[in-house]
């Protein structure tokens, strides 16, 4: 694995793992060589300096016990003589050991070998010096001055230069042991010094050195996903984002360039929804004006057929008028009938009133004809005019077909009176020439005005049924002009709703110009060209 694709957590105790093994390790040297300069002063001052104390205390005793035994032969009272006999004794008693302690340190210690045999030359000279002193104690103590004096001077005063200069040649070769020694440590300090100084120094740079590259590891991927960020909050998508590492910054700017991407798509996605958008309220204009203009045709279409049910209503009123009149003249006709049976002049008259009202009756039937003709065609205007309305217009359908068969019925019935009507035309004629038969012709003119009367009747129930058909057809016209006026709100519900959306798709298409796309002409193009058609279809509205 490589380094960059460790992670911060693994880096940071990389660094200052190694940071501490560098300290460690400069610390174990330290270590080492502070202690083999403590190790070089202890043998210098317990080993050769210790030495050279105690072979000073030799030669200080030696120099005792030579004054000592001088003394003993100068001296003449027993005082003194006493004094210096335990004086030498005590220093000889000194030498002896001093030098025995010296022996047993050049032993143990492990001096060199120069040093061993100077103190071996020192105990050969003390081993014959010590009994020469001695017996001139001994020679002093009794009274032999001069034979003591004679053998300090033979033999005393050789071995005690001898014993002064061995112990000298051992002081002078311990005080340049001690110096080389000194030179030793100053050299191995110096060495150490340096040696610490180089590892310090490399410790130092390594830790500088690895401190930049952890550093630039770290902050390097940092301050490009900030630069990212930046970039995408100044509305730049779509950059292409290079992933080198598997580190945490590694994987923010992976996690970076997945939602770039993703933030990409979405833009690019809205985009084409807002030209989607723009291009539907476009068509929800027009579509709004064409159903606009159908329901002004509509409304319209409703005026005509609420004008042609006024004169359709005022045309069946007239027409039930009418026929309660050729009822009233059809009951006065049968009245008349019934009293022109007693005499054959009032028959006469009466026929004449019979003709005269026949006449009437005949022009009634003719408008009553005329009037079912009409209703006929207003019957069959409102039945293309319901098939028009489609669903909302079924139960006027319905209305005019009833309509329609009570105006052929009407129309029928118009033609049967007109025929009756003929018929007793003929009769009155027929009887002012035929008196004899006036009798007989009245039963028959009263039969026929019985037969008047009941279709007469007829008439009227099929006018009072045509104006209650005529008020549920203007019901249903009302109906439908509720619906209309419906219509007309929902249309213009739906006009406001698209200007609505319309702006609120503008909005969004600003909102998402912010974001700029590499190579995204082709959604800007057709962004605009949405934006002109729904542009095209308000103007197109505002006009109708």
């Amino acid at each position: 694995m490589k380094f960059k694709d460790l992670s911060i957590k693994t880096k940071l105790l990389a660094g200052f793992g190694t940071l501490a093994l560098v300290v460690l390790v400069v610390s174990g040297l330290s270590l080492r060589a502070l202690s083999r300069s403590t190790e070089g002063f202890s043998a210098y001052i317990n080993g050769l300096n210790a030495r050279a104390e105690v072979a000073a205390q030799v030669r200080t005793a030696v120099d005792r016990r030579a004054i000592a035994a001088r003394n003993l032969v100068l001296v003449t009272t027993q005082a003194d003589l006493d004094l210096e006999k335990a004086e030498v004794l005590k220093a000889h008693s000194d030498v002896a050991a001093r030098l025995g302690k010296l022996k047993q340190m050049i032993a143990v210690q492990g001096a060199s070998e120069g040093a061993r045999n100077l103190v071996a030359e020192i105990d050969r000279i003390e081993s014959r010096y010590g009994p020469v002193a001695t017996d001139i104690v001994g020679l002093a103590l009794d009274g032999k001055k001069d034979a003591a004096i004679a053998k300090m001077n033979a033999e005393c005063r050789p071995l005690l230069a001898a014993l002064v200069k061995a112990t000298r040649d051992y002081a002078e070769f311990t005080h340049e042991r001690q110096q080389e020694m000194i030179r030793n440590l100053d050299d191995d300090y110096a060495r150490q010094r340096a040696f610490l100084i180089v590892v310090a120094i490399a410790a130092v740079a390594f830790g500088i050195l690895g401190g930049l590259l952890l550093t630039r590891a770290i902050t390097g991927p940092i301050q490009r996903a900030v630069d990212v960020a930046r970039t995408v909050a100044r509305g730049e998508v779509g950059m292409q984002i290079e992933v080198d590492s598997q580190d945490e910054p590694g994987r923010l700017l992976a996690a970076l360039r997945d939602m770039n991407d993703r933030l990409a798509e979405t833009v690019v996605r809205v985009r084409e929804s807002s030209g989607s958008i723009a291009l539907a309220t476009g068509e929800i204009a027009t579509g709004n004006m064409d159903l606009s203009s159908r329901t002004e045709q509509q409304a319209a279409s409703l005026e005509e057929t609420a004008a042609s049910i006024e004169e359709l209503t005022a045309t069946v009123r007239h027409n039930t008028e009418n026929a309660r009149q050729a009822s009233e003249l059809a009951r006065n006709a049968a009245e008349v009938a019934q009293q022109g049976s007693g005499t054959v002049g009032r028959v006469v008259d009466t026929m004449a009133g019979i003709s005269a009202s026949s006449s009437k009756i005949a022009d009634i039937t003719g408008i009553i004809e005329s009037i079912a003709f009409q209703t006929n065609i207003l019957a069959l205007n409102a039945a293309v005019e319901a098939a028009r309305a489609g669903e909302q217009g079924r139960g006027f359908a319905v209305v005019a077909s009833e309509v329609r068969g009570l105006a052929q019925r009407s129309s029928n019935a118009a033609k049967e009176i007109k025929e009756l009507i003929d018929a007793s035309v003929a009769q009155v004629q027929a009887g002012s020439t035929l008196a004899s038969e006036a009798g007989q012709t009245m039963v028959e003119v009263t039969q026929a005005v019985a037969r008047v009367t009941h279709i007469v009747g007829e008439i009227a129930a099929a006018s009072a049924e045509q104006n209650r058909g005529i008020e549920q057809v203007n019901q249903a016209i009302v109906q439908i002009d509720q619906v209309t006026q419906q219509n007309a709100s929902l249309v213009h519900e739906a006009a406001v709703a698209s200007k609505s959306l319309e702006d609120q798709g503008k909005m969004l298409t600003d909102a998402v110009a912010f974001f700029k796309l590499p190579g995204s002409g082709g959604a800007s193009g057709r962004m605009a060209a949405g934006r002109r058609r729904a542009m095209a279809g308000e103007m197109a509205y505002g006009q109708a």
